[in-house]
C-alpha cells in the first residue's frame, strides 16, 4: 500500500474531534494510536482494543507521524540521553 493510499484513511474535520487527525470513520485520534505504540502496545493489541480498526489504519497513524516528523520536531535539550556503554 502506498504512502497516499495509506494517508486517505486519516481524516481532520473541524467539527470532529476538534479537529484534530482521526481514524477516517473513527472518531480515534492519530495521536492516540501513535501514544499506544511509542508505550510498547504491538499493533495486534491495539486493534484487540479496537476491534473496529484494520492494521492499514494503525500503518495510516504512523505514516502521518512520519509526515508530521519531516516538517515539525519537538524539542529534546541536549544531554538528556544516556549513552550505553559496551
Amino acid at each position: 500500500m502506498t504512502k497516499d493510499n495509506l494517508l486517505s484513511r486519516i481524516s481532520i474535520d473541524p467539527n470532529i474531534c476538534f479537529g484534530k487527525p482521526c481514524i477516517r470513520g473513527h472518531r480515534i485520534w492519530v495521536s492516540l494510536i501513535l501514544d499506544l505504540l511509542a508505550a510498547g502496545e504491538t499493533i495486534e493489541t491495539v486493534l484487540e482494543e479496537y476491534p473496529g480498526l484494520e492494521k492499514k489504519d494503525i500503518l495510516a497513524c504512523i505514516a502521518y507521524g512520519a509526515e508530521m516528523a519531516r516538517d515539525c520536531f519537538v524539542e529534546i535539550p541536549i544531554g538528556t540521553h544516556k549513552e550505553t556503554k559496551k
